[in-house]
């Protein structure tokens, strides 16, 4: 059952494994031979037929003996040594099976090969008697689309039958009979077919006999159990029986009903007739055994407690499994330790039967009982079938069973039962059928006498262990005892919820590595010898779970031909079917065992229906000994595990008044990592024993590859026993369990390995908790031997080295920790009662106080009482009748020098206290000072002081850190009593990233520093009124918020913007309620303290208006302008919210006022009245505008002028009464500066404001780094860019002109930078200003002067930061002439950079910041050009429609173009085509299409090279028609360009021209490009004038 490797370092060890013994059934004192004729390659597994056998080699060949009538060679029908099955020769074969007549193999790649007898089709092929050489079985899933061919993992044959285990963990059946447990009728069965009734469960092994089946199947996981329903689907009888006797009740729930699955009249031949109705079963929680069975074919049962035996006839056949074999065994002390486990020296005699009968304790084994009696002699105490049972192995042979034991060094402890005359159970071995009734009378009466003695162990029914509770369908009820009385029976129908802890806690890991040992045993075939083991002698045609078994945790089946053995990890055996030859091991008198000789380590025993094969291991170095006596005392120690489990815990936890409810949960605690370390234990054993049948690789090893598995269960279940012992568990315990411990005091020492008599009940109780610890130096010592048979260089012996220390280590760690929780528990016994309650907690432990006065406080009162205690988690300090617990977590501790004063002074730093301890000598200062350092570390570091897996020593102990992460409350503190911060600390403050919770559910999650929140951080502050929070995002200084930040209020308003104090102050918005609620309003300007002060642009959702201009403590005062939506614009003076004194009043329609305010909109004193037309009224005005005026004063209507010189200019006081342009949003600007470092615009250090924009950047950069998807890969990049400060050294040149362009544009691109946060927030104020209500063709003059301003001020920061730069319209010299490009238009000189003047390049703001900040601002700027352009351009478009209906030529006359300019031919795709009167749209169509780019520029310049771009469009088509160079003169020049400009059809020209006008760079006015510009504004105009003939 287990599968390790063997030493592969040694090469002669093949010579030593695997050797083949064997010996004749039905002999006494024949001793296993050397198999004749077998050369000695390491055989892996034997199997035996009824007349031949099977090996399997290490190398996975295949060899056959005995009689095989298949074969074709005669000679081969019985060779005289095992021949060798060619036809697997090559496919590496791992598992072998025989029947009683044919053979099977599984190869590496899961292929199935069968040959042998074949009449049933057991084969798998069709109509051939017998198959002589192995033949490949294909088997095939349909259920898969593309046939895949299944995999196998295992065999198992039967007579006529062979079943195969898929590594799907599906049943594959082939062959004849009901065995087969599929659904068809019709046999011989030769295609393999799936037991569909398993499908979906996980089989974890198949077995065989003649005519049964078996399978060993995973549980299902407890919730996917369904409800019971009371009564049974087939027979109606009820499900739960209560059967009333005159001592005793009996309740049952093994229901098995006769009629589980329907039978052919054929198949069920007679047995119908015995069909048996009534079941008995115990049902008991307690370890009492009941049992009344009424059908004559079960089991003989005796319990074992006073007096009440029964007994009923007993069989030939046991129908319901039967337990044999102990659980430990303890032989007598002169022995050695592990007498199973070493090679026979001595030859023990066999007693004969008389003997053994008249011993008073018979070899018989038992069941639940723990340890045979102790004064048994050697022979017997090593019991028929001790707990190195590994599996069991029973052939096809009627009469055998062989057990056999890992390590057993002498068959003396495997059964072999014999049948006393051979040559009568030959003639019945064929058929199966029960012994001759001679047999059958003498064994009845010896059943009888057997359990008369008293001997047996709980009957074999007796499923309901313990074990099974947590996964049972059914509610465990608690034994019943003879007299019944309602109360009890009230009691028992209660769920007992303490006991549920048992269930053991299985974790998923350990089961995905190791065997599972929650299984069900599954049978099905003919059962006439009760092989079937549900409690009748019916056949089965479909797989049936043997009830009985569940909880058994079985781990192998074996099957003979008419029985059944079933293996638990406990080492138990079961056995139920035929017991004509004794082989089910329940016969009082074993028969003789032959003598053995020493023949090694037995691996496997096979036995066949003459003979029997052992596999013998010889001890190389020690090595196969070490393994074995492993798996021997690992599963030695499960047994005592379990029944530590069963005997102790179990009715530990059920016992009533258990005491305070943290003791019973920590008691729970205890038992269920009891349980899980048990179970872990179970499935390791069990993997163990299957691990020796393998080929014994050391790595593999469990222990070896999954220590962590094992290191933390053991580690789990100490931190609870200890939890357990420091709470006082054992003390509390003592007075509800002392009449179960006096009862059971045996019992308890047995299971403790405790002799000494005086020793205290509880000690011992003690002592069997901690009894799982002392297993890892067993893993050590037997890790260590292991290591010593491999090459000290090899990787095995490193490996095995390395968890040998590491398993020791954690031995002496958890040995330390029991000591710690000792001291502890001392110290809670002599600690004032009052403060032990508050202070004692399970996981808390002792590690020095100051009792003996070595410490006491600095300048303490006289009288004071001061105590330091030091826990392993906290310092407390108690006084008199008060402590306070100081947590290790945030405990700074430091030394204090002789200087300050401190003689052997030890400085204790928390977060709300400061003091000094003084020690009396400065030994105790040190050890007190390592001791609260070593504490404050283990603190940090987590729950466990554990040794790293894989290391021998313990940690090396460090310097607990300044700086680190934990968790605190204050309690003192003003601003934060009761709130918890957790994050990072520094010397006893908060420094770091941390949380910090207020109880009033205020939370503040940041950086903080010096102890105060300090840098980037989120602020949440709950609003109870309106159910919703106040949250801020953004900066904090020195526990204040201070610089950018997003406050949300809870009423719905948004501010972002500056704070500082925890006000509001500087630049801002804030947004106030939605679109839908009563006043949605935005303002975004200047705040001082909390107010609006300043300039600032407030737009009024609600009414429409937007008021931009000065404000003072939150109301409008001072100069501004109103505009509404519905086209009214105001400029003036306001006070108070209200305009007032002198003002002027635009309307949509031109109308102006110009005079005295006194309310909104209100008109109140003297004043002029403008119509659009030219006349106006002066005079005393008072009323509302728009619902009628009243007017004193006269009517102006003024004579035609002579000319539109002399009307006044309409507009001439628009903008007087608006604030600056350079007054305007000087807040964001004065931002800027600070940030750069300076106090005020331009005061300040240059390198300084270059480290601040570096720091600025990396902060950035740094924050971001954790949410990497708010930058761009492009983003990152430019920020790595700009953090390079630009160099200059030398004379300033159009290249660092250049660079200096270049940088501003990274600059700009990114908000991190001052100056990019800047354009950002001009951007913001800009758009806000003009868009919405804002976009008033009045303000169009406005936005001009304040994008002027933006430059003006932008270009002064610039010239700070680069000094180089020279002022403005200053000219940088070229460095080198650049040649000659080409002719000027309108002079013949050749002109370098047409947009500057000769000699160099002219710095000016436009032109190097216009480019980044246009734009961006340009779809509001271009909006308002619109506006204020309308009308004109609407005549202007009417104009470029009509004239564009015109074909070319007729135009080009129309226009006055000479003819001599106009184009002969046009090249169209490369065609020359000629150009006829009736072409359109052909003529000059390159400058047509190069003029019309105008619409995607943004800046003038960008606009004025696109214009000379036309030009040059126009000359080269010029040139080309007229093939001779020319100058243009302007009279020639304006018709072409003209119609150009008609035909490139710009809707919004005007627009484009004036934004060009007025935004252009002065210097340029007089050159070529100004001239040209001109030339297009003239275009323009003349369209307007355009009047068709």
């Amino acid at each position: 059952m287990d599968s390790k490797k063997g030493s592969t370092t040694e090469a002669e060890g093949s010579k030593e494994r695997g050797l083949v013994h064997v010996w004749p059934a039905g002999s006494f004192s024949v001793t296993p031979e050397r198999f004749p004729g077998w050369g000695g390659k390491p055989v892996l597994q034997a199997a035996l037929g009824v007349k031949h056998g099977v090996l399997l080699t290490e190398d996975g060949e295949v060899y056959s003996f005995g009689t095989l009538p298949w074969r074709s060679e005669p000679a081969e029908v019985c060779p005289s040594s095992p021949i060798l099955e060619n036809a697997l020769v090559g496919q590496r074969v791992v598992t072998v099976a025989t029947g009683s007549f044919h053979s099977g193999a599984v190869t590496e790649g899961g292929v199935v090969y069968m040959w042998g007898e074949n009449s049933a089709g057991q084969c798998a092929v069709a109509n051939q008697r017998c198959v002589p050489e192995p033949n490949p079985v294909s088997i095939s899933d349909s259920d898969s689309s593309p046939l895949l061919a299944v995999r196998i993992l295992q065999l198992a044959c039967g007579e006529e039958h062979t079943l195969a285990l898929s590594i799907s963990r599906e049943i594959w059946a082939w062959g004849t009979g009901c065995q087969l447990g599929l659904t068809t009728t019709t046999f011989p069965v030769t295609k393999p077919q799936k037991v569909e009734h398993l499908a979906g469960r996980v089989v974890l092994q198949v077995a065989c006999g003649a005519f049964h089946s078996l399978a060993l199947v995973q549980c299902l996981p407890s919730q996917d159990l369904k409800p019971v329903p009371e009564r049974c689907n087939q027979c109606s009888q009820l499900l739960i029986t209560m059967t009333d006797k005159e001592d005793h009740v009996i309740i049952s729930d093994s229901h098995c009903c006769p009629l589980g699955v329907a039978l052919s009249e054929s198949q069920a031949e007679s047995q119908a007739s015995t069909a048996i109705s009534h079941s008995a079963e115990t049902l008991d929680s307690q370890g009492e055994v009941f049992e009344n069975t009424l059908a004559e074919r079960e089991l003989p049962v005796v319990e074992l407690k006073e007096g009440n035996v029964q007994t009923t006839d007993g069989n030939t056949s046991c129908s319901q499994p039967r337990v044999t074999g102990t659980t430990e065994v303890s032989p007598a002390r002169s022995t050695p330790s592990y007498p199973d486990t070493q090679a026979a020296t001595s030859d023990h005699s066999v007693r004969g039967d008389s003997e053994d009968s008249e011993k008073p304790v018979p070899s018989q084994p038992l069941v639940e009982e723990a340890i045979p009696n102790l004064h048994s002699p050697p022979t017997t105490s090593t019991s028929a079938l001790n707990s190195l049972v590994v599996s069991c192995a029973s052939a096809v042979g009627v009469r055998v069973a062989a057990t056999y034991e890992a390590g057993a060094l002498s068959l003396k402890k495997v059964m072999n039962f014999y049948s006393t005359a051979p040559c009568e159970t030959g003639a019945q071995a064929g058929s199966g059928s029960p012994g001759p009734e001679g047999l059958k009378d003498s064994r009845e009466e010896q059943v009888k006498q057997e359990s008369m003695q008293g001997k047996k162990s709980s009957s074999l029914v007796d499923i309901r262990e313990e074990e099974s509770e947590g996964g049972s369908r059914r509610l465990s009820l608690p034994g019943l005892l003879s007299q019944v009385s309602p109360r009890l029976l009230r009691k028992a129908a209660r769920v007992k919820t303490r006991t549920v802890v048992l269930t053991p806690t299985y974790s998923g890991e350990a089961d995905a590595l190791l065997p599972s040992l929650r299984t069900e045993v599954w049978t099905w075939g003919k059962g006439k010898d009760g092989q079937l083991g549900h409690g009748d002698v019916l056949p089965r045609l479909q797989p049936l779970c043997v009830k009985c078994l569940d909880g058994k945790e079985v781990i192998h089946l074996e099957a003979g031909a008419s029985h059944s053995l079933a293996l638990t990890a406990k080492s138990q055996v079961y056995s139920w079917g035929s017991n004509t030859f004794g082989q089910l091991g329940h016969s009082d008198f074993p028969t003789t065992v032959p003598r053995l000789a020493k023949l090694g380590y037995i691996s496997r025993v096979t036995a066949g229906k003459d003979s029997y094969v052992a596999l013998v291991d010889k001890n190389i170095m020690g090595y196969i000994a070490s393994l074995h006596e492993l798996a021997t005392t690992e599963r030695r120690f499960y047994s005592r595990l379990s029944d530590i489990k069963s005997q102790i815990l179990r009715p530990l936890l059920s016992l009533e008044n258990l005491g305070a409810a943290t003791t019973v949960q920590l008691l729970q605690e205890v038992a269920s990592r009891f349980s899980k370390l048990c179970y872990l234990i179970g499935q390791h054993g069990a993997s163990l024993s299957s691990f020796l049948q393998g080929l014994k690789e050391a790595r593999n090893l469990v222990i070896l590859k999954h220590a962590s598995l094992f290191l933390d269960s053991y580690t789990e279940y100490c931190t609870s026993i200890t939890n357990f012992l420091v709470m006082g568990g054992f003390p509390l315990l003592a007075k509800p369990a002392i009449d179960f411990l006096n009862k059971n005091q045996e019992l308890l020492q047995d299971l403790s390995e405790v002799n000494d008599e005086n020793t205290q009940l509880m000690e011992i109780l003690n002592t069997l908790f901690f009894l799982p610890i002392r297993r890892l130096h067993n893993y050590a010592k037997v890790l260590l031997k292991l290591a010593t048979c491999f090459e000290v260089t090899s990787p095995e012996y490193q490996k095995l080295q390395d968890s040998s220390a590491c398993y020791e280590s954690l031995a002496l760690h958890l040995g330390r920790k029991r000591k710690e929780a000792e001291y502890t528990l001392g110290f809670w016994k002599t600690f004032p009662g009052k403060m032990t309650d508050s202070l004692r907690k399970p996981e808390r432990r002792l590690l020095c106080e100051s009792s003996n006065r070595a410490l006491s406080l600095q300048h303490a009162g006289r009288f004071s009482v001061n105590w330091f205690i030091l826990f392993n988690d906290a310092l407390v300090h108690a006084q008199f009748s008060t402590h306070h617990v100081f947590p290790l977590a945030t405990l700074w501790v430091e030394p204090l020098s002789e200087e300050a004063g401190g003689v052997n002074g030890i400085k204790i730093t928390t977060p709300e206290e400061q003091f000094t301890l003084i020690s009396s000598t400065p030994q105790e200062k040190t050890k007190w000072l390592r001791a609260i350092s070593q504490a404050v570390d283990q603190a940090l570091r987590g729950t466990s002081d554990l040794p790293p897996y894989g290391s021998g020593s313990g940690v090396q102990w460090q310097e607990p850190p300044i700086s680190r992460s934990a968790k605190y409350t204050f309690y003192k503190d003003p601003r934060l009593k009761d709130a918890t911060y957790n994050g990072r600390w520094l010397s006893g403050k908060p420094h770091g990233r941390g949380v910090l919770k207020w109880p009033d559910g205020r939370m503040y999650s940041g950086m903080f520093r010096n102890g105060l929140e300090d840098g980037y951080g989120e602020y949440r502050i709950p609003h109870k009124a309106l159910n919703k929070e106040d949250h801020y995002v953004g900066h904090w200084k020195e526990g204040k918020m201070c610089g950018q930040g997003v406050y949300s209020y809870a009423s719905g308003e948004v501010f972002e913007g500056c704070f500082q104090d925890n006000v509001r102050h500087g630049h801002g918005l804030l947004r106030s309620g939605k679109l839908t609620s009563s006043s949605p309003s935005m303002f975004i300007g200047q705040w001082v303290m909390d107010k609006k002060a300043g300039y600032g642009v407030f737009d009024d959702i609600t009414r429409g208006e937007k008021y931009m201009g000065m404000w003072q403590d939150d109301a409008c005062q001072g100069n501004g302008v109103v505009v509404t939506q519905f086209g009214l614009y105001y400029e003036g003076n306001f006070h108070l919210n209200k305009m007032s004194g002198n003002g002027v009043l635009l309307s949509e329609d031109d109308t102006i006022y110009e005079g005295e305010f006194s309310d909104d909109w209100t008109l109140s004193g003297k004043g002029t009245l403008t119509m659009p037309n030219g006349d106006y009224i002066e005079g005393y005005f008072n009323g509302e505008w728009g619902s009628g005026i009243k007017i004193t004063g006269t009517y102006f209507k003024p004579s035609l002028y002579e000319s539109d010189k002399d009307r006044p200019p309409v507009f001439r006081k628009l903008g007087t009464l608006a604030v600056q342009a350079d007054e305007k949003w000087k807040a964001v600007f004065d931002e800027c500066w600070h940030q750069l470092g300076c106090e005020s615009p331009g005061q300040g250090e240059v390198w300084k404001a270059w480290d601040n924009i570096a720091v600025a950047l990396t902060t950035s950069r740094r924050q971001h780094r954790d949410s990497p998807e708010i930058l761009s890969r492009s983003q990152t990049q430019t920020l790595e860019s700009l953090e390079f400060i630009p160099q200059h050294v030398g004379a300033f040149s159009v290249e660092k002109y250049d660079d200096i362009k270049k940088y501003l544009i990274k600059a700009c691109d990114t908000p991190l930078h001052p100056l990019g946060r800047l354009v950002e927030t001009l951007v913001a104020v800009y758009r806000m200003t003009y868009v919405g209500v804002g976009a008033n063709r009045r303000l169009l003059q406005e936005a001009v002067k304040e994008i002027k301003s933006y430059l003006k001020r932008i270009f002064q920061l610039v010239r700070f930061l680069f000094p180089e730069l020279p002022e403005e319209g200053s000219t940088i010299p070229l460095s080198a002439p650049l040649p000659t490009e080409r002719k000027s238009f309108c002079t013949g000189q050749s002109d370098s950079r047409s947009e500057s003047p000769e000699p160099g390049y002219v710095v000016t703001s436009s032109g190097l910041v216009l480019p980044v900040l246009l734009p961006r601002l340009y779809p509001p700027l271009f909006m308002l050009y619109a506006l204020d352009n309308d009308r004109e351009e609407d005549v202007y478009w009417e104009c470029v429609l009509r004239l564009n209906k015109q074909p070319d030529l007729a135009l080009l006359g129309f226009l006055g173009v000479q003819r001599k300019f106009w184009p002969v031919t046009l090249s169209i795709l490369g065609e020359s085509k000629k150009v006829l009167p009736t072409t359109k749209d052909a003529c000059f169509a390159s400058a047509v299409e190069c003029l019309q780019q105008i619409s995607t520029t943004f800046t003038p310049s960008d606009k004025l090279k696109v214009i000379q771009q036309t030009f040059e469009e126009i000359s080269q088509s010029v040139l080309a028609s007229l093939q001779e160079d020319f100058l243009w003169s302007m009279d020639d020049l304006f018709p072409v360009f003209l119609y150009v400009v008609l035909r490139a059809r710009i809707r919004n020209l005007g627009s484009e021209v004036h934004l060009i006008e007025d935004l252009m760079d002065p210097y340029l006015q007089h050159g070529e490009q100004g001239i040209m510009f001109t030339t297009l504004k003239a275009c323009y105009y003349q369209i307007q004038r355009e009047k068709l003939n």
